[in-house]
C-alpha cells in the first residue's frame, strides 16, 4: 500500500479543516449549545423525563448523531468535489496510487474530523447535564460506524455532483429532515401509532437509537437492528464508490 499517498491527501485534508476553523469546528458547537438552551432549558423543563433519562441528557446522543452525520457527509462530500471542480482530481487519478487509496485518504479525514466535532459536542453537552454512557466501547463503535458510513455517502453524493446546487441538495433535503424526524429530540412511543409505524421506515431512527442505547441502556428498536443496519448501509456505500471508480462514473466524464 501507498502510505505516503495516503498520508498527503489526509493531511491536506485535515488541514483544510485548521484553515476554516469556526465553519468546521465552532459553528456545530455552537449550533448544539443553542438546542440545549431552546430544547433541553425552555421545553426540557415542563417534560419530566423520557423512558426514564432527563429530557435534557435524553437528547445528547441525538444531538451527536445530528452533527456527525451532518458533518460527515458534508466535509467528504466537498473534500472530493473540489478537485473536481478545479481539474486536479486528474491528478490524483493519473498518479501510482489506487481507489482504495484515494478512498482511505479523503475518507479517512472526513471520518477523522466528524469524531472531533462529536467528541467535542459530547463535552460541551456535559457544561449542560450530567453525562451518563452506560456501554463506553458500543457507543465508541456505533459512533466510528457511523463516521465512516456517512462520510462515504458524503464521498459518493461529491463524485455524483457536478455543481454546487447538487451538492447540497442531498444533505439539506434528506439528510437533515430525516435526522430530524429519527427520534433526535423524542422517543418513538411519544408519537401516535400511525406516526409510528411511519417513523419505523425511517433509517436513521434505528442509527439515533443504537447509539442512545449505549448512553442508557433503552431504545426504540433493538440493538442488534441497529447496528445490523450500519454495517448494512457500510456495505452498499462501500459498494458503490467500489463501481464508481471501476467504471469511472462522473470521473472520466
Amino acid at each position: 500500500m501507498n502510505l505516503q499517498a495516503v498520508k498527503v491527501i489526509y493531511k491536506y485534508e485535515m488541514l483544510r479543516t485548521w484553515h476554516t476553523l469556526f465553519q468546521s469546528i465552532a459553528s456545530p458547537v455552537i449550533s448544539t449549545a443553542l438546542y440545549f438552551i431552546v430544547f433541553g432549558s425552555a421545553i426540557g423543563s415542563r417534560i419530566q423525563s423520557v423512558d426514564g433519562v432527563s429530557y435534557g441528557l435524553f437528547i445528547v446522543p441525538g444531538l451527536v448523531m445530528l452533527s456527525v452525520l451532518t458533518q460527515s457527509v458534508s466535509n467528504a462530500s466537498f473534500g472530493i468535489f473540489f478537485p473536481k471542480f478545479s481539474g486536479t482530481v486528474y491528478e490524483v487519478m493519473s498518479a501510482p496510487i489506487s481507489f482504495f487509496e484515494i478512498l482511505l485518504g479523503y475518507v479517512g479525514a472526513a471520518a477523522t474530523k466528524s469524531l472531533i466535532i462529536g467528541s467535542i459536542i459530547l463535552i460541551t453537552a456535559s457544561f449542560f447535564v450530567e453525562l451518563r454512557v452506560d456501554h463506553p466501547v458500543w457507543m465508541a463503535l456505533f459512533l466510528v460506524l457511523t463516521c465512516i458510513s456517512f462520510s462515504l455517502l458524503g464521498f459518493i453524493i461529491g463524485l455524483w455532483a457536478n455543481n454546487f446546487e447538487k451538492l447540497q441538495v442531498v444533505p439539506l433535503l434528506i439528510i437533515t429532515p430525516l435526522v430530524f424526524l429519527g427520534g433526535t429530540f423524542y422517543s418513538v412511543s411519544m408519537l401516535p401509532p400511525l406516526w409510528q409505524t411511519i417513523t419505523l421506515l425511517n433509517p436513521v431512527l434505528y442509527l439515533v437509537s443504537g447509539f442512545r442505547w449505549s448512553f442508557f441502556g433503552v431504545s426504540d428498536v433493538n440493538v442488534g437492528i441497529s447496528l445490523g443496519f450500519i454495517l448494512l448501509f457500510l456495505g452498499i456505500c462501500s459498494s458503490v464508490v467500489w463501481w464508481m471508480f471501476k467504471t469511472g462514473y462522473r470521473l472520466k466524464q
